[in-house]
């Protein structure tokens, strides 16, 4: 599963190189996490839970080490075909990991033991997020108590919507690092294509704009890509939905609603990429596309 260590690039005896999954249930802050790790933006982040469907792989390299960061699908209990997808992703994510980073909200006082039943032998740290929202008073039960269902190398109460104490879920992911060579360039930030995050990006803006099942209903395909060197590169992205309501929904009113999402998108694509690009979004409908493993595979859901 793990890539083959570059051949030539050898690192010293003192490098440490491994995979950290970070899981727990949905809307923990997970994304938030990574992104603030990575000091960058890769995982789409939005108020509702189950943003995320399938793992995003972040690349974070220093001097002596690099570290392979796992954002995972938000835990939960399938009750379609897709999600049981995602809860695979999960499966392989603790598979190949050679840390565990468990992450709760530390807003709900009881012990999250869904969560921790993915733990196992691999070296974890647990990690008590939405701290600014609770007093200290508050926070140190709940770390007593989590520390006595497991021995976590370490219990860290964070907020990683704010930036407080991240710095430390870092230092001791390194400290717990096995020794090895890098398994990516060093300038490498993902093994994911421009292509999906891409789609992740017009998705997001779908979430953040659209209500009740909508959002869930809806999947991103990147269909054509033309780089043009004297002019704005072309992407055509299709929507895909479940029912023609949706469809109508998504388009809007003469088009606007869907016309709003392309600007929105396009911005954010734009930076992504660093240069010009002309959208053109289009939608379509795929009855019950979430139970139907010919398309869950075409859109990349490996679990299937």
């Amino acid at each position: 599963m793990n890539p083959v260590p570059e051949a030539e690039q050898p690192a010293s005896t003192s490098h440490r190189s491994g995979y950290v999954a970070i899981i727990g249930r949905p809307n923990v802050g997970k994304s938030t996490l990574l992104n603030a790790l990575m000091q960058q933006k890769l995982s789409i982040v939005t108020r509702k839970p189950q943003t995320t469907r399938q793992r995003v792989l972040g690349i974070l390299s220093g001097d002596d080490y690099q570290i392979i960061l796992l954002d995972t699908p938000g835990i939960i209990k399938p009750a379609y075909r897709m999600q049981e997808a995602m809860m695979a992703d999960v499966k392989t994510s603790v598979a190949d990991a050679d840390i565990m980073v468990f992450m709760v909200d530390a807003t709900f006082s009881n012990v999250d033991d869904v969560t921790l039943k993915y733990a196992g032998e691999t070296p974890s740290i647990l990690i008590l997020n939405k701290i600014d929202k609770m007093s200290q008073e508050e926070v140190l039960p709940l770390a007593a108590a989590y520390s006595e269902a497991h021995p976590f190398h370490a219990v860290i109460p964070i907020s990683a919507l704010k930036g407080f104490n991240v710095d430390r879920v870092l230092n001791e992911i390194q400290a717990l690092l096995p020794p090895g060579p890098p398994f990516y360039p060093k300038d490498q930030i993902s093994e994911q294509p421009e292509r999906f995050f891409i789609s992740e990006i017009i998705r997001e803006k779908i979430f953040l704009n659209y209500r009740k099942e909508v959002p869930y209903s809806t999947q991103v395909d990147i269909v054509a890509w033309e780089e043009r060197s004297s002019e704005k590169d072309l992407i055509d992205a299709e929507i895909i939905v479940e029912r023609d309501s949706q469809k109508g929904i998504l388009i809007g009113k003469s088009g606007e609603a869907l016309k709003k999402i392309g600007t929105q998108a396009r911005a954010d694509i734009e930076e992504f990429l660093g240069r010009g690009v002309f959208l053109r979004l289009f939608v379509k409908v795929r009855n019950d596309w979430r139970n139907n493993e010919g398309h869950l595979r075409s859109f990349g859901f490996t679990g299937v």
